[in-house]
Formats: C-alpha cells, structure tokens, sequence
C-alpha cells in the first residue's frame, strides 16, 4: 500500500475514533425561515476556507480551515435536502425564497482541518469532520408528549384549548359536528371522515398567518408529508369524554384505536429512527410574528416550545455512546431568533432577551440535565442594510430593503423590541408591525451575506475542531 493511501485510512481511522461525525439538527415552527437557514449554513461551510465574513468561526478565522465538500449522504431512504435548488431560487432575476420543505431531508458534509491540539495535529496533519444535517417540520416535533398522553388526556387538553380565544370561534364547525354525533354508537366511515376534515381545516386556520398558532396536534395533520391523504391520519380528539362502557366500534373507539395507530406508527417511527440520535439541535423561532399576530400567538408558541422540548434527552455525547451504542443525546441546543435583518442592529440585544424570557424555563431545564444553551439573534440571508435617517432633527437608526408589498427599496424605521414581556393589551398593530422583506439581488453563490450565522456555527460546531 502507497504511504498516502496508507495516511488517508489511518486519518478515516482517527476520524473514526474521536467521534467525527455531527447529527445536527435544524427545526422551526411554520415560516421561521428554516431552508432559507439550512441553504445558508451550507453555502457558508462550503466556502469558509476563503470567506472573509465568519470572523467568529474560529477554525476558519484562525486558517485552519482546508475545505467544505458534500458527501453521498448515511441515510439512503431519507430524501436529500436540494441545496442546490434552493440556491437557484436566490440567485435568480429577480431572487425569490425557496419552496418550503414539508418532510425530512438531509444533507451531508465533510470539512477537512487543522487541529490546535498539538498531539492530535502529530497524529494526523489533516482532519476531517462530518457533518450530517437533518431538516424536519417543527410540527412533527409537537407529535413527540403525545406518547404519553393516553386518547382521554390528550382529547382533555384540546378541550381546554378551545375553550379561550381564537380556537374557540376558529373550532365552531368541528365542535358543532360533534355535537350532533353521538360518539357511544356505531358509526360510518364517511362520519369518522367529516369529523377528522373539520378538525383538520380547524388546525389549519389556527396556523394561517393571520392567526399564526403554532401549539397543533397532530402535528402530520398541517405537515403530511409522505403520509398526506392516508388513513392513519382520519381521526380527531373527543371534546366529550363519555362515561360507561366505550365500544370498540363505537365513534369514540375507532377515533381512540386510530389515535393509538397514529402514536405507534407515526410518532414512536420519527422517535426511534431520528429524533433520538440526534447530537446537537437548532430551534428557529420567529419571534417578530408574534408581535404582529398579538399576546395568543404568543402565548401560544411559547407553550409549544415549552411542551416539545420536554421530549428532548439532554446530555453529553461522547465516543463511550457510540463505540457501545447507547442512546446517543443531545449536548448543545441553540435558540436562534430569525429574521434579526428586519430590525436595526442597536435591537439584537433587545431581540436576544426578549427570546431568552420567551424561553426561560426551557432554558432552565435544559441546563439542569447538563445540556449546553444558547441564545441567538440571526438573519441566515440578509434583506437588508442599516441606513441612518432624521426625525424632528435628530438622526434616527432605519433598515433599508424591498417590503414584500413594493416594488422600490425603502427606508423604514420598523420598530423598537422592548426587553421584558408586554401586558395583553400593549400588543397592538400600532406599538408592533415588522415588515418582511424580499431577498437581495445576488451576483454570484459564493457567500449569501448573513447576520450572525458564523456564532451559530461556532456554538454548535467549533468544539470539534480542536
């Protein structure tokens, strides 16, 4: 054997044994930008070794950096996330955002190095990491605390749900057909249907952006994916628990044997062949939408947050984990606030606290179990640039970009984030209205400009390079 070949395996060795291989994975609820990030994080990775905007990445600030290429990704029957699609979207005349995914996908990476450990840059001058990056619907992350709730539980908690506002006048059709259908008996299958069509179309109202709730179970019902129009996915909760014997083939039966189905061959399938072998994580949130929307969307997104990342198993990952397969664990979990280009930069900070007291007790059980956290204000592609106006003569920060409504660049001062948590009634179109802005015009794919997507990249991956 030639000694470089002989270097290459003894370096795939090396790689091996120090635990080389990241499963990060990306997630946000609805519109929260997350294949605009993942598009992003790739393209900056690809080219980091030359790039002079990721300053606080240190492998790459420091030159230690060889070079990003995409690899055959480890698992064959998840579909590849189209990176290269996505990019098309950008680079086009005029640019556009791409299509969202509605699935899991996923991408993978190799980053060759220098370590700055001098025992392991003696071992092996060029190091390489892999970089597996997983993209799933955050809805399907809300599926995760039903495996244990029992049918009655959970029915119990969407009852409860409806009874405040909106979901109160947005459930009427679904809560009225119930209403009418006596669950103890025997039922059709047409029935079982028109119940679980109106309780879908009463979670997809609950999602419109005018609404924008995000707290929705079944998450499959607004995210199918490969599960769209099966069966597996016609039931709904009883808001009406009945007393007494419960037949097997009664309305109430059937709903709960599906509802069991769906937990067992849906929810419990995503935890076992995914979610549990996660390394690290990225959660996205769009913490401007609620300003928009009102205090319920608010409400409402932080409880989901709260609600999911109980199902999270925090903890060190090490190379003990895989050399004996244990149930690997996620040890770094950041929080990152999309969309920071839509405020001047003098709001990151507000922005930043504002989501640190969204998430303070999933922050706080996070760092109980041993998990590492962070906080995170970024833009993965920037639509804007700062821009300094006058008002009544004193100079005043603004944001410059195209509104998805013009046509011609503006100028727009959009607002100031305030640093603790507002009373209901301050959460008013006129105190809060963030405009969302259209992609730039790009001349070339070398590095899409960003805000703050190089400290992501060093919070959730720069320890690997040491």
């Amino acid at each position: 054997m030639a000694i470089s070949q002989w270097r290459q395996h003894f370096d795939e060795a090396l790689n091996r044994t120090l635990d080389r291989t990241v499963r990060l994975a990306v997630t946000g609820l609805s519109r929260s930008g997350k294949t605009v990030f993942i598009t992003s994080l790739v393209q900056q990775l690809l080219h980091s070794a030359d790039n002079p905007h990721l300053p606080f990445f240190k492998v790459a600030g420091e030159g230690r950096l060889r070079g990003t290429k995409p690899q055959s990704q480890p698992d064959l029957h998840i579909p590849a996330f189209r990176y290269d699609v996505a990019l098309e979207a950008f680079l086009a005349d005029p640019p556009r955002f791409p299509e969202p995914t509605n699935g899991i996908s996923e991408i993978r990476l190799a980053i060759r190095y220098k370590s700055s450990n001098k025992i392991i840059q003696k071992l092996s001058k060029i190091n390489t990491l892999y970089v597996d990056i997983i993209d799933y619907p955050g809805e399907w992350l809300l599926d995760l605390p039903l495996l244990e709730w029992s049918f009655d539980e959970w029915s119990r908690q969407i009852a409860l749900l409806c009874d405040k506002s909106p979901r109160n006048h947005l459930s009427e059709a679904w809560r009225v057909f119930l209403d009418a259908v006596d669950v103890t008996k025997e039922t059709n299958e047409t029935t079982l249907r028109q119940a679980s069509e109106l309780y879908t179309q009463f979670l997809l109202a609950c999602k419109d952006k005018q609404q924008g709730l995000t707290l929705l179970q079944p998450g499959r019902f607004t995210m199918p994916g490969d599960l769209k129009g099966a069966p597996l996915l016609e039931f709904c909760p009883i808001l009406k628990i009945p007393l007494g014997v419960k037949k097997e083939d009664s309305f109430y039966g059937i709903m709960k044997k599906r509802y069991e189905s769906y937990k067992e061959h849906v929810v419990k399938k995503f935890y076992k062949e995914h979610f549990s072998n996660f390394d690290r994580q990225i959660v996205l949130v769009d913490v401007l939408k609620t300003f928009n929307t009102g205090f319920h969307t608010f409400v409402d997104m932080r409880e989901a947050i709260h609600l999911v990342l109980k199902s999270f198993h925090y903890g060190k990952s090490g190379v003990f984990n895989r050399l004996f397969r244990f149930q690997t664990k996620v040890d770094k979990l950041l929080f990152a606030a999309t969309k920071a280009d839509h405020i001047t930069p003098n709001q990151l900070p507000n922005l930043e606290r504002f989501l640190q007291l969204m998430l303070m007790q999933a922050n706080n059980n996070a760092r109980f179990e041993g998990v590492e956290t962070e906080t995170l204000a970024l833009s993965a592609l920037q639509c804007t640039t700062p821009v300094s106006a006058s008002f009544q003569g004193k100079p005043l920060s603004c944001i410059k970009g195209i509104p998805n409504d013009s046509e011609k660049p503006l100028a727009i001062f959009p607002g100031e984030i305030p640093v603790e948590i507002p009373p209901p009634e301050d959460w008013t179109t006129e105190r809060f209205y963030f405009v969302d802005f259209r992609p730039p015009l790009l001349h070339d794919a070398h590095a899409l400009p960003h805000l703050r997507m190089d400290r992501a990249l060093e919070f959730l991956l720069g320890d690997k390079f040491s």
